[in-house]
């Protein structure tokens, strides 16, 4: 999985009066948890960019200006109500042989005969939650739709892998092809390879 790193600077004062000053230098509080010990810093909130406003995964290297560096992930976020801005954010240190849990993004891959016939592909999870060994956590779970005929459904049982458990249950559809006015029955032959792609994300 793919990394970035929040350089920052560790807190010596966590009360209302610190915080406060630090947002107001455009500086996010921050709490590190899941180590020896609670560790209070603050980073620039334009550090957190490419981690907070993307649908990737990633986990994090918390590089502080007194040389300490940690391995983690993000585990809350706190915005204002109005604005939008960071106020908060919430970090799980990483061990390398200690599992952790985290969303992973779903990407969908393939040509769906069901969709090719007309059917429209019904995303029922954008993301699905595994457990892992840091080193095991991948980019994305890679979801192919190119067997699904229409009133077919994908579970997630048809996504398991050795390096990571999911933590739903077995039962979970991760997506579908549903019918459409405008669908036509499934054939098993392959003469409709012109035919339009009209996909759609409900």
């Amino acid at each position: 999985m793919k990394s970035i790193t929040i350089n920052g600077s560790q807190r010596e004062s966590v009360g209302r009066k610190a915080t406060k000053a630090l947002r107001n230098a455009d500086q996010v509080p921050c709490v590190l948890y899941g180590g020896d010990k609670t560790v209070h810093f603050s980073a620039a909130e334009l550090a957190f960019s490419k981690l907070v406003y993307t649908p990737n995964a990633h986990t994090v290297v918390i590089s502080l200006d007194n040389g300490d560096s940690y391995n983690a992930i993000l585990q809350d976020i706190q915005f204002h109500p109005v604005t939008d801005r960071i106020l908060h954010v919430d970090f799980y240190q990483l061990f390398d042989d200690k599992e952790i849990t985290m969303d992973i993004p779903v990407a969908f891959t393939g040509n769906s005969k069901g969709v090719r016939n007309g059917g429209v592909l019904r995303k029922n999870k954008r993301s699905l939650r595994i457990k892992a060994l840091p080193g095991n956590l991948p980019d994305f779970i890679e979801a192919d739709i190119t067997e699904l005929k229409i009133g077919n459904k994908l579970y997630i049982t048809a996504l398991e892998s050795e390096d990571y458990k999911f933590m739903h249950p077995e039962n979970t559809v991760v997506c579908l092809v549903k019918r459409s006015r405008t669908s036509v029955a499934d054939s098993d032959d392959e003469d409709d390879e012109d035919g339009e792609e009209t996909a759609a994300a409900e």
